[in-house]
């Protein structure tokens, strides 16, 4: 592990034991954990995003000897779907469907890939599993969850049968607020044949808390992966949401919305794997950063040797309000395949000032033109968000933003 990284002094194997039995977990799981536990001192902090010259995001300052309370997570957590599927909290999971979880836990995020991994793999004591069988469609499964502790652990898993399809929205809050606090999410998405996937997320923690979130998906043939991030809370938030398109036609899109204000700091990634032929990628994100907040931003668009008839875009816009703001934004191409076709591109600015113009010059007052523009700018990625309440909360939290703005 990198020297710097204040790791647990109190964590021990009889809590996490403690934490799987109340849980009523078999014996696999429970081994799963442990060997997550005893690798955590052999393993390094996810790699963050570099430029030149500088590293963005400083993992190694998280306090975890402060920060972790293994024993005393509390949530409110509201998990609802419609008959046809299932959308179960863990320990029910457990129960009913142990074949499930065991063909599918850690298989598309590694549980020993890096500390953060291991960490959550270990002392994950929440989490919700998504059945959908063959031929169901799935609408309106929802999954809030509102952190009432100082660390929370959280696991979800969305398993999609052939030529089934579920919309989802888990949003993310803070309820009983601690002077800091860590939210760890893992979200493993295993889209069958010809099945379709909408996962939405909203994240608006307190600013006090930190946010470490990885979600990843692999889509088989013909399957589509949608997923939709919004960010506003925490002072610190490190993400990865990714697609691996295994299957031959499969397809994924990636939409991602951020606003960071005061000193908040926003890391993150959108990656794409290409590994079957005639796949198709979409990644769009546009931010906001005021104040002194600062955003980095990675996409990746890695298409496979075998990935025969590839179509690969990616697009990221961030607008600056303030000077003293930050943002960056590295888009990658790798192309390992000569029948692809594939674009990336990515901007940085401030309100354009002949717009800002144009507006005041007939009549609309300088704070409200403003306003209007960064809404008009979030327009783009609002427009790809299929469930309506995702897309009216996004739309009325960036409001209340501007609104509180100096």
């Amino acid at each position: 592990m990198s020297a710097g990284t204040q790791v647990h002094a109190n964590l021990t194997e009889e809590q996490v034991r403690e934490i799987s039995g109340d849980l009523d977990e078999p014996e696999w799981l429970l081994e799963t954990r442990l060997e997550a536990l005893e690798a955590l001192d052999e393993l390094e902090m996810p790699d963050v995003i570099r430029t030149p010259g500088r590293d963005w995001t400083n993992l190694h300052e998280l306090d975890f000897e402060s920060l972790v309370d293994p024993l005393n997570a509390a949530e409110d957590k509201d998990q609802v779907g419609p008959e046809d599927a299932e959308v179960l909290p863990w320990a029910e999971a457990v129960q009913d469907h142990e074949d499930l979880l065991k063909e599918h836990f850690g298989s598309i995020v590694d549980p020993q890939e890096n500390y953060l991994t291991a960490l959550s793999t270990a002392l994950f004591s929440t989490g919700t599993v998504i059945y959908v069988p063959e031929g169901v469609d799935a609408e309106d499964v929802t999954v809030r969850t509102e952190q009432n502790s100082r660390s929370l652990f959280n696991y979800t898993l969305v398993v999609t049968e052939e030529s089934s399809s579920v919309t989802i929205l888990e949003r993310q809050s803070t309820g009983q607020e601690a002077d800091e606090q860590y939210y760890s999410g893992v979200v493993e998405v295993a889209a069958g044949e010809n099945s379709y996937v909408q996962y939405g997320s909203l994240q608006n923690l307190s600013e006090e808390a930190y946010n470490f979130t990885v979600k990843r998906g692999v889509a088989d043939t013909y399957a589509t992966i949608d997923w939709i991030e919004g960010n506003l809370g925490t002072q610190l938030t490190k993400t990865e949401v990714s697609t691996t398109l295994s299957g031959d036609s499969s397809e994924t899109q990636i939409v991602g919305a951020f606003y960071g204000h005061n000193d908040q700091h926003f890391d993150l990634d959108a990656k794409v794997w290409h590994r079957a032929e005639h796949t198709t990628a979409d990644l769009v994100t546009r931010g906001v950063t005021d104040d002194v907040a600062r955003s980095v931003y990675e996409g990746v668009q890695d298409v496979g040797q075998d990935a025969w008839d590839t179509s690969s875009y990616q697009r990221e816009n961030t607008l600056m309000l303030s000077d003293e703001s930050e943002a960056d934004a590295s888009p990658k191409l790798i192309i390992n395949n000569h029948d692809t076709e594939a674009s990336h591109s990515a901007t940085v600015g401030q309100i354009d000032q002949e717009d800002l113009f144009y507006m005041t010059s007939r009549g609309v007052d300088p704070r409200a033109a403003r306003n209007m523009l960064v809404e008009g700018f979030f327009v783009p990625v609002l427009e790809e968000i299929d469930v309506d309440e995702l897309r009216e909360d996004l739309e009325e939290l960036i409001g209340t933003r501007l609104r509180e703005r100096a």
